[in-house]
């Protein structure tokens, strides 16, 4: 067996997009190939001048691309077969990871199939979720049968957390492998705190910011932040509310309070002092998977409030270094972020733990877990093709 994997990565989305997929895949590929692997990445072309990048251990494959409905600036790929089938005939990979489920992922799936290559695919995106927020409810069927039988094609099915595992796993989904997310603490961390950041924000050391981070967009459930920090404010008329990030609901938001603080799309250092330079953190999606947001908080020293599902239930241990409420649960959720506004020493206590609590999580230790995944899909697969060998091997 290659102790040195050649594997090919197919998804809609990567670096520079912002986005935990992105953000995601870029960690683990960097771990991977400093482990000594190589990749032929196969994405979408963003615009007309994207073209291939030339980096040590990865090439790139460029296909046709369509825009995806309420996200600018992002192209799903459209079904490559062909195109891969010469690729891969050409230079053939050991495994193929397909990281997202559209068009592109299932050609991918089938070209793999026909050559004979093992398939890992990765389940990042709720995406029959979605479909009720965007007013296509009626598709939450159809797309779950779809990613089923798309996700069954392969070898191995990776889950961020092992709720999200026991949740495919009872849906039908075989072979499911948990492949958790990390975070680069020498990034995140509170430390990053900035008072120059602050003073641009117009508050004090002594004042309560509260942020939202990440992508403003419905399947988000936005209204509740709005909510608890309405609620907030009227006991503590000098906090702020920040939100970091953009996506359509922008507008709206913009237009429903004057005082909220907009920063935009952050990256890198930028975006670890917006995180740092906050104080408490509300999380309320239902959609995630993972919710790279919440250990990104955590790292950052920040007081947590999420709903107890996806990374905060595996990560959160109520009252201890963050704050969980059970799911739907809106009154309560906003009653844990009163009580938290109210309470600076509950709040404080809960921010010196944070940081502590997910240090152990460095993307060196994931990727090894996901080249520990990999080498074995493709033993298995290499003595399934090959029983007789199996047969020698077991009598030696």
């Amino acid at each position: 067996m290659p102790t040195s994997l050649h594997i090919a990565l197919v998804t809609e989305t990567w670096r520079p997009e912002i986005n935990g997929v992105a953000m995601t895949l870029g960690r683990l590929t960097d771990g991977l190939r400093h482990l000594g692997h190589r990749f032929t990445l196969v994405r979408p072309r963003q615009h007309a001048a994207d073209i291939p990048a030339a980096e040590a251990n990865l090439r790139e494959v460029l296909v046709a691309g369509c825009p995806i409905p309420g996200y600018r600036g992002l192209h799903f790929g459209l079904p490559a077969k062909a195109r891969l089938l010469n690729a891969w005939r050409e230079d053939r990979p050991d495994v193929i990871q397909v990281a997202t489920e559209g068009p592109l992922g299932g050609s991918a799936i089938a070209a793999a199939r026909q050559l004979n290559i093992p398939v890992v695919s990765e389940f990042h995106t709720n995406f029959h979720a979605y479909s009720r927020h965007y007013g296509c409810g009626w598709l939450e069927g159809l797309v779950t049968m779809h990613l089923r039988r798309l996700h069954n094609k392969s070898a191995v099915t990776l889950a961020p957390t092992f709720a999200v595992a026991r949740e495919l796993t009872a849906a039908g989904y075989r072979a499911v492998r948990v492949v958790s997310r990390g975070v680069d603490t020498a990034l995140f961390n509170p430390q990053r705190r900035s008072m120059a950041l602050r003073a641009r924000w117009e508050v004090s050391e002594e004042q309560l910011v509260v942020t939202y981070i990440g992508r403003l967009a419905a399947e988000k459930n936005l209204p509740l932040v709005t909510q608890a920090f309405a609620a907030i404010r009227q006991r503590q008329p000098d906090a702020r509310l920040l939100f970091v990030g953009d996506g359509p609901m922008r507008p709206h938001l913009e237009r429903s309070d004057a005082s909220y603080i907009f920063a935009g799309m952050r990256r890198g250092d930028d975006l670890a002092a917006h995180y740092a330079s906050a104080d408490l953190f509300l999380f309320p999606s239902l959609t995630e998977t993972f919710g790279n947001v919440t250990l990104e908080a955590l790292a950052s020293g920040l007081g947590v409030l999420a709903y107890d599902c996806a990374a905060a239930n595996e990560l959160i241990r109520d009252g201890d270094n963050g704050r969980v409420v059970p799911g739907n649960h809106d009154d309560a959720f906003i009653a844990a972020a009163l009580e938290l506004a109210r309470n600076p020493a509950m709040l404080t206590t809960l921010r010196e733990r944070a940081q502590a609590s997910v240090r152990h999580l460095d993307w060196g230790h994931i990727s090894k877990q996901l080249a520990d995944i990999l080498h074995a899909t493709v033993r298995s697969h290499h003595w399934q093709q090959h029983p007789d060998l199996m047969f020698r091997f077991s009598l030696d």
